[in-house]
């Protein structure tokens, strides 16, 4: 198709953010743009910018670009150098860096592009292209149109396109760049692969005229037998009647949205079977309207802390995790699919977990509804990552939307019962402003989990202290610890000395050491096996001993891929933490974590 570039710069803008999410969309009327898209490589940005750096979707005379020096007679301009579909293909979803060698270390500008024919299946539905995440910024054209932009490469987002497609020939045009930058969340900072590319799902979904656009169902907090929440419709009359239908505890509850669409609900039940690691219940739900039906499967559990005590459906549980990043070690690139998911929540449930950590960021939804699925408790954690802007409001209402982008994902999922804010942030004022507002945020947005951050602890005399100030503010106090790994003696770790300030659970956020699997030595000789299995032996001994510890997420699953590790012959690139190699081979610290977890599940049985 001709032309495409041209017609994509020269229309006058139409920018903005996305529009309200669509949840649960792998429920309803669904077709996947998933498959193979053309990609052009523009590390200059040539295709957005003129020569004198000025946006073409932004000039207001449309036809001053020296860009263009070729016309065709139907008076559409074409770019003489460029042409989408001679251009070679990459595979959506997925990251550009492990599909092609030379866009391994490649951080800019790729534009993407795919054609399809869609025909609505009644006159007056409504349609919406819908992306579950674009690493990290993402521009969006449809058939020459701006559809908007997107910043946050690990939330989705979605737009409406009905006044737009047509039934055959549209062709969607996306500009992704990864570039990392200091106002980014995460910024320019971090200690893991930033791969680049259009790394989930691409769906369209079809919708009637007024549909249900949004709910929450989940036990109320503070109570065991209260189903509460709400429904959103979109482009609602006023006063409609929408049922929610729960079969199994025989309840079916008519309810009457208000002028904008919108109910709250509160629903007496009894005779719940509670969801948990051990009964991973789920119900089928269903919320009818006049115009659709949308079903789910939602657990009913509650989770609140007391004292140094952390209380799942009332009883006191230990969080018996493993810290995960969103990639396929084996492949060596973003993981991306629900087979992705099963390999490492299959590690990890034999390791012997109830509760995973995903870091650093959201993960894919194929993993919290698996999680719900096989009964894994999920840690869930936006990017703010070391050292964030904390003082840029930019970077704040970043922080903001992908928390509330997040939620708004997620927040029916029995399986998440922590969301988190931060990871390693330095303390400042500046700091436990951002993070006291967000931890704000996330209550008003949902009030029935617990938040908390990865802190740090500091050493004064031979203590180890844990004082941060944000402390104050979170549920359960989590911090990253690496003694023996940097710094601290693994020989006095049994013994060590802690001064934690909060009585509140507290839950080891991360605790490691790296090996190169296969190679052996010495418990004295770093990256063997034999020391990363010391390691951990001394380490949980520690553990075992920290006042009011209530759960682990050791650092890592699995071996994964950072710039930042770069020692030959050893990492070569890959972090090597990993409880499991990048082949996929258990190193001997995985057993000593595994018989470490079958004894604390004996001791909270």
């Amino acid at each position: 198709m001709k032309s495409i570039f041209t017609k994509l710069l020269f229309l006058l803008p139409l920018i903005g953010p996305a529009q309200n999410l669509l949840i649960n969309t792998s429920n309803r009327h669904v077709t996947s743009l998933n498959g193979t898209w053309n990609y052009i490589v523009d590390p200059y940005e040539t295709g957005y910018y003129n020569y004198r750096y000025e946006p073409y979707d932004q000039l207001k005379e449309k036809n001053n670009s020296a860009f263009f020096n070729n016309y065709h007679t139907d008076d559409k301009m074409a770019l003489v150098e460029y042409d989408f579909d001679k251009s070679p293909t990459l595979t959506v979803p997925g990251d550009w860096n492990s599909q092609q060698d030379k866009l391994f270390y490649y951080e800019g500008t790729i534009w993407y592009k795919r054609s399809f024919d869609y025909n609505l299946s009644k006159g007056d539905n409504r349609l919406f292209l819908y992306f579950g995440a674009i690493n990290y910024k993402a521009e969006v054209y449809l058939n020459g149109t701006k559809l908007g932009t997107h910043e946050g490469g690990f939330t989705p987002f979605n737009f409406e396109i009905t006044d737009t497609v047509k039934p055959t020939d549209n062709y969607l045009v996306v500009k992704v760049d990864n570039k990392r930058f200091k106002e980014a969340i995460p910024t320019i900072n971090t200690d893991w692969w930033n791969y680049g590319g259009i790394t989930r799902d691409v769906k369209l979904i079809e919708e009637p005229t007024t549909f249900i656009q949004d709910y929450s169902i989940q036990l109320k907090k503070g109570s065991n037998k209260t189903i509460s929440g709400y429904v959103k419709l979109n482009h609602s009359k006023g006063n409609e009647v929408v049922t929610l239908s729960i079969p199994e505890l025989k309840i079916n509850h008519p309810l009457t949205t208000n002028d904008e669409g919108y109910v709250a609900f509160e629903i007496q039940t009894k005779n719940i079977q509670y969801w948990s690691p051990d009964t991973p219940k789920l119900y089928a739900i269903t919320i009818k309207t006049d115009y659709q039906d949308l079903t789910d499967t939602i657990g009913f559990r509650t989770i609140e802390t007391s004292g140094p005590n952390i209380l799942l459906n009332g009883k006191s549980i230990f969080l018996r995790g493993i810290s995960i990043h969103e990639e396929n070690a084996m492949r060596g690139g973003r993981a991306y699919n629900d087979a992705d998911a099963l390999v490492a929540l299959t590690w990890a449930k034999e390791l012997g977990c109830n509760y995973v950590r995903l870091a650093h960021y959201p993960h894919n939804e194929y993993m919290l509804k698996l999680a719900d699925k096989i009964g894994l408790m999920v840690w869930e954690e936006i990017p703010v990552y070391w050292t964030v802007d904390f003082t840029n409001e930019i970077s704040f209402n970043n922080a903001k939307n992908q928390l509330s982008e997040a939620i708004t994902r997620d927040k029916n999922r029995a399986s998440i019962i922590i969301w988190s804010m931060a990871n390693e942030t330095p303390p400042s004022e500046a700091r436990n402003t951002f993070l006291k507002e967000l931890i704000t945020h996330t209550k008003s947005k949902d009030d029935s989990r617990l938040v908390g951050a990865a802190l740090e602890k500091h050493t004064k005399d031979d203590v180890n202290i844990v004082d941060d100030e944000i402390g104050k503010f979170l549920d359960i106090v989590a911090f990253n610890q690496y003694t023996g790994w940097y710094g601290g003696s693994l020989e006095e770790a049994p013994n060590a000395k802690w001064d934690i300030k909060y009585n509140k659970p507290v839950v080891i956020s991360e605790f490691g050491g790296g090996a190169l699997q296969g190679l052996h030595g010495t418990i004295k000789e770093r990256w063997t096996e034999e020391y990363q299995e010391y390691l951990y032996q001394q380490n949980l001994k520690m553990i075992e001993k920290i006042p009011n510890i209530r759960g682990t997420s050791p650092w890592i699953l699995n071996d994964f891929r950072s710039p930042k590790r770069v020692l030959p012959g050893i990492q070569d690139g890959w972090n090597r933490k990993g409880l499991i190699s990048n082949h996929g081979i258990k190193k001997k610290a995985f057993f000593v974590m595994q018989e470490f977890y079958n004894k604390i599940k004996l001791q909270y049985n």
